[in-house]
């Protein structure tokens, strides 16, 4: 039986959003266009931090496996396992208030990777981010992707490339070369953030250089994360991020029902053996 905290509650308070006009236009933005270019978020110390981070990673001999991944293209996962320094990508305040407006409370962090596009790469097909979830479009999204410049993003060097408006489509498949598609382009340190229903791709590298960027994509609370981030960011490693990570990465619970415990209990119990105790001091 294990030891229940002598405060019990059932549901986890939602976050009360403070008051952000700009957030708010950002996310009317992507609801009626499907995404929106935040420039120049990141300072010039800020992209140079995270490019050393994850220069080790990126060796030009590790391409993709498979057309979508890209055979000219590196990708590199489970990225907050990796070098933490990199969390700042996945809880920049300027994003997650965008995000807090379009996702229901307790949302989670459901991919976190970079991609490094090489010349000679082609273009992915078309696709959505939240097509785990099945349900017939046109719906409402239930993720929201972002994707970080941490290299200047040009139609040469394989800008990701939307779609205005396609997040409102049924099942309509553009083709491959859409006359509608808008090729993203945007200087290191700035990012686009998209609805989960949005069609975009990367698109195809035929300049003599090398783009980086990072994407975090976030699901609602009760859809599959994409890569599976309890496995993906052990306990050990977890418990060394910030609370917001944390309960990004599934450390949360969610209403209805307290979904997310462990074994009846809060699973930051998992990662913080004095949560029992900060629980009772919170509840006197």
């Amino acid at each position: 039986m294990p030891d229940l905290d002598p405060v019990y509650a059932p549901v986890a308070p939602s976050r009360e959003l403070a008051p952000d006009p700009e957030a708010d236009a950002h996310a009317s933005t992507i609801r009626g266009e499907g995404f929106v270019v935040l420039r120049d978020l990141l300072s010039p110390a800020e992209v140079v931090a995270m490019r050393s981070a994850l220069a080790p990673y990126l060796q030009g001999k590790l391409m993709g496996r498979n057309d979508f991944e890209g055979f000219h293209t590196e990708r590199v996962y489970a990225l907050l396992a990796k070098e933490p320094a990199l969390a700042l990508l996945v809880e920049h305040p300027r994003l997650l208030a965008i995000v807090d407006r379009l996702l229901a409370p307790h949302y989670l962090l459901s991919a976190f990777l970079a991609i490094h596009v090489h010349p000679g790469e082609t273009p992915q097909g078309w696709h959505f981010d939240d097509g785990g979830c099945r349900a017939p479009r046109p719906r409402p999204m239930h993720g929201v992707s972002a994707i970080w410049a941490l290299d200047e993003f040009t139609a040469e060097t394989g800008a990701t490339q939307v779609i205005p408006r396609s997040h409102l489509w049924g099942d309509d498949a553009p083709a491959p070369n859409s006359a509608q598609a808008v090729s993203i382009c945007m200087s290191a340190g700035s990012v686009v953030v998209f609805a989960g229903t949005l069609l975009h791709r990367g698109g195809a590298s035929w300049g003599g250089a090398t783009r980086l960027g990072v994407t975090s994509q976030y699901c609602q609370p009760w859809l599959r994360q994409l890569e599976n981030m309890a496995l993906a960011v052990p306990p050990h490693l977890a418990g060394g991020l910030s609370p917001r990570v944390q309960e990004l990465l599934g450390y949360s619970i969610a209403e209805p029902s307290f979904m997310g415990y462990v074994n009846g209990l809060h699973p930051k119990r998992l990662i913080d053996p004095d949560y029992a105790q900060k629980k009772r001091a919170k509840h006197g």
